[in-house]
């Protein structure tokens, strides 16, 4: 399916079988910035630097989105034993730009890959070489493609073959950890509260939540205002209102929260040399609650 190139009479590609005109252009539960206060609009503007995004943008980032998905769904049936991050890079690369769209990573400030693939201790930005994934390895996949001028942003971690309980315990932790940031994202909340609800989780069961990554503006550029940081406090940060979209990631790791980057300027291991996983999703703050953007099953 190529998702460039789509006109208003044409059906829309998330297979509703409907005119994109009539779907996703024109989504009943994209949110209309319009009924947003202007003033508003312009305070998040000046102070925040924040974009209220609209139905429009909304539309483009969704079918980037989808695009996105559909490349980690690729990639899921891809992985196995025995494959290098290399061979994932090439597919993810061959797939975006058969569908008409750009990687957004390749060559982002001197990234020399299409995708990032962190292994194991790679809390992120890891960089795909020829590194053989064999069982056991937990590795995390991060896809960011450009579609039509639009960007959408979502990862998931996978198990490798046969992976130890712990493997498996780290995985479930850092995917529920999105699950619990996502429950607190709707209007009058606060960016706080999406961390708070992370941190509360993942710390309690004797996890450690990355402090030096967090969430991000997105959908225009790669990387916009807000920060969602994946801890704080409850009420605290900037109020969430429709029409802000941005990525919740939170990076959990097995041991301590520390990290360090190698030499390379990118790839950030775990200081103790624990697991780290993650899952992303881009979402967009609607009038009652949030929709993703990158919608998969948590």
């Amino acid at each position: 399916m190529n998702y460039s190139g789509i006109g208003r009479n044409d059906v829309c590609p998330c297979g509703s079988g409907l005119k994109y005109k009539k779907c996703c252009m024109l989504n009943s539960e994209a949110v209309n910035t319009n009924k947003v206060d202007a003033k508003l609009i312009e305070l998040y503007q000046r102070k925040y630097r924040i974009k209220l995004k609209t139905k429009t943008d909304i539309a483009g980032i969704r079918m980037c989105g989808k695009l996105v998905v559909d490349t980690l769904n690729k990639v899921r049936d891809f992985i196995r034993p025995g494959i290098t991050t290399n061979d994932i890079n090439t597919l993810v690369h061959n797939y975006t730009i058969e569908n008409g769209a750009i990687p957004a990573p390749l060559n982002y400030r001197g990234f020399p890959k299409s995708v990032c693939t962190s292994l194991n201790e790679v809390i992120c930005h890891g960089i795909p070489s020829d590194r053989i994934l064999i069982s056991g390895d937990i590795i995390n996949i991060d896809v960011t493609s450009i579609l039509n001028g639009y960007y959408a942003d979502a990862n998931m971690t996978f198990l490798v073959g046969e992976c130890s309980e712990n493997a498996k315990k780290i995985v479930s932790v850092a995917r529920q950890s999105l699950k619990e940031g996502l429950g607190m994202v709707k209007p009058f909340n606060t960016v706080g509260d999406i961390g708070w609800a992370i941190q509360n989780y993942a710390e309690p069961l004797g996890f450690s939540v990355v402090r030096d990554f967090i969430g991000h503006g997105v959908g225009i550029n790669f990387h916009e205002p807000p920060d969602i940081p994946h801890f704080g406090k409850k009420g605290t940060g900037i109020t969430l209102i429709p029409g802000m979209v941005f990525t919740v990631e939170p990076m959990v790791n097995a041991g301590q929260r520390y990290l360090k980057v190698l030499a390379d300027g990118w790839t950030a291991i775990t200081l103790d040399g624990s697991l780290s996983a993650q899952f992303e999703q881009t979402v967009v703050v609607t009038e009652d609650g949030y929709e993703s953007l990158t919608p998969y099953e948590l």
